[in-house]
């Protein structure tokens, strides 16, 4: 039997061996300092604004769970574009031409977003129940195996990494489960419960979705905000996986710290004015640097800058904290 799904290829067969090498263990002081300093003081500011107003968690849920939605399904190779996949959350409209398993992957997607934002708490223990849950919440009516390991070998197309036989999936999640409570940084944890999770692989599809919204569940539980992995970064997030599943967590660990430092933007901006986002052609206009300088700085995480719908934002208060750094090194 062979069932296709965007990244993976499943087939039953055989047993030929895998890699269970976990993760070379990383620290903070591992990852890259300027990107984790901002993370570290964007988390302070957004604490000293607590609880935050209403109105603003209200808008900013609704736009995390339209963005999260579109950008993990798509990643998965849903169809349903950004603006199709609002219509069919928002308004509950049918998508032409579309399949009705891209209209169950965005309702049951969003659904489970809602279900871990409150769901999250402190200390809150992750185990074989709670991604079983999620995974049959994301497959409900896609899957006849929704919310069951699976019982078969599988192999990802193009990837390296061998998933591990059905018999060792739940003694590896199991020493997982058991690791994470001993990882005092919330933000590592959230990072390696990602990768344990598409690395065992434990079901026969719906992997991915599932690590994503755990991961978020773990960032959400420890007072930071959800992240939002971009499909148009899709290649990327597939090689700094393989490289993981090779024993290197640190490619992986950055990217993820990366859309965590949008994120933080993100609500930072909804409350406080100064941190308001805007093109980066507007704030070049205001400084001595051009847009494509900047467009640059952000790209290496230097500048704090979110990107939205294929475009560079950022605030004033980033441009001069930004500047006022440069000014420091001369």
């Amino acid at each position: 039997m062979v069932a296709r799904c965007s990244r993976y290829r499943y087939i039953s067969g055989p047993h030929i061996g895998y890699l269970e090498t976990m993760p070379i263990p990383i620290s903070v002081a591992d990852l890259p300092p300027i990107v984790w300093e901002r993370v570290r003081g964007s988390l302070r500011d957004l604490d000293a604004h607590r609880p935050l107003p209403a109105d603003a968690v209200k808008a900013l849920r609704d736009q995390l769970r339209v963005l999260h939605t579109y950008h993990s399904n798509a990643i998965e190779g849903n169809s349903l574009t950004l603006k199709e996949t609002r219509l069919v959350l928002e308004e509950g409209i049918t998508i032409g031409g579309k399949s009705l398993r891209d209209h169950l992957e965005a309702t049951n997607n969003a659904r489970a977003f809602e279900w871990v934002w409150d769901l999250a708490k402190p200390r809150l223990r992750v185990d074989h129940a709670l991604i079983q849950q999620l995974h049959e919440m994301i497959t409900r009516g896609i899957l006849e195996s929704a919310g069951r390991y699976r019982t078969e070998q599988v192999w990802i197309g193009g990837a390296r990494h061998i998933p591990p036989q059905p018999a060792k999936i739940v003694p590896l999640l199991d020493a997982a489960f058991a690791e994470i409570p001993a990882i005092q940084e919330p933000v590592l944890r959230s990072i390696y419960l990602h990768h344990r999770i598409a690395y065992v692989h434990p079901f026969l599809d719906g992997n991915g979705r599932v690590a994503r919204l755990a991961a978020n569940l773990a960032l959400l539980s420890a007072r930071y905000p959800p992240i939002v992995l971009r499909v148009s970064d899709r290649l990327r997030y597939y090689k700094y996986l393989q490289a993981a599943d090779d024993g290197d967590l640190l490619p992986f660990a950055s990217f993820v710290l990366r859309a965590l430092d949008e994120s933080l933007t993100s609500f930072l901006a909804a409350v406080e004015p100064e941190r308001a986002l805007v093109p980066l052609r507007v704030l070049a206009r205001r400084s001595r640097y051009s847009q494509e300088y900047l467009s640059l700085r952000a790209r290496q995480g230097v500048l704090a800058a979110v990107k939205i719908e294929g475009d560079w934002y950022s605030s004033r208060k980033a441009l001069s904290d930004y500047l006022e750094k440069l000014g420091r090194n001369r």
